[in-house]
């Protein structure tokens, strides 16, 4: 689900593009596409709120920025917690995956990928800092649990990769 699919009033969308996951900053709520509904009614919004895995600690966070962005124009939050369905590597936006690789994080793969992967063949990554495709799996575990380590062969430098999530 991408914010063309997402339930968001057009008016709210400039407010909504303001709030950045913490995580990741380059990233908005809406490149994530953890917004599955924004809706105004009167002076409340409500927004159902899907996070990457349902232990992220993002969360709460996102949930305190949107409130606190959408009080700056005399709006308040009402902020629920949707967990299915799940939320998918789909529902990154283009832009997003962009921003991502550009920001040194290499955005996910098809799911045959990390698949494979886990049947122990090594998943082509290509690395964000040269773009070479000799890279390899350091840890399946990186900076945060949507994230595995990878490491360059070329210039040696490590990189995250966000996993494929379906």
């Amino acid at each position: 689900m991408n914010t063309a699919q997402a339930r968001i009033d057009r008016d709210l969308i400039p407010i909504l593009e303001q709030v950045s996951d913490p995580e990741i900053p380059v990233l908005t709520v809406l490149d994530l596409g953890v917004i599955r509904e924004a809706v105004k009614e009167g002076d409340e919004v409500h927004i159902k709120l899907t996070p990457t895995y349902s232990g992220c600690p993002a969360m709460d966070v996102i949930a305190d920025d949107l409130k606190a962005a959408l009080a700056k124009h005399q709006l308040k939050a009402v902020v629920k917690l949707v967990l299915s369905p799940a939320w998918s590597t789909d529902w990154l936006s283009e832009a997003g995956k962009q921003k991502m690789e550009a920001y040194g994080i290499a955005p996910p793969l098809e799911a045959s990928a990390d698949k494979a992967a886990l049947l122990g063949e090594a998943a082509i990554v290509p690395c964000t800092n040269c773009g070479s495709k000799s890279t390899r799996m350091i840890s399946q575990f990186g900076s945060t649990a949507c994230k595995a380590l990878f490491q360059c062969d070329d210039c040696q430098e490590p990189f995250d990769y966000f996993k494929c999530l379906k």
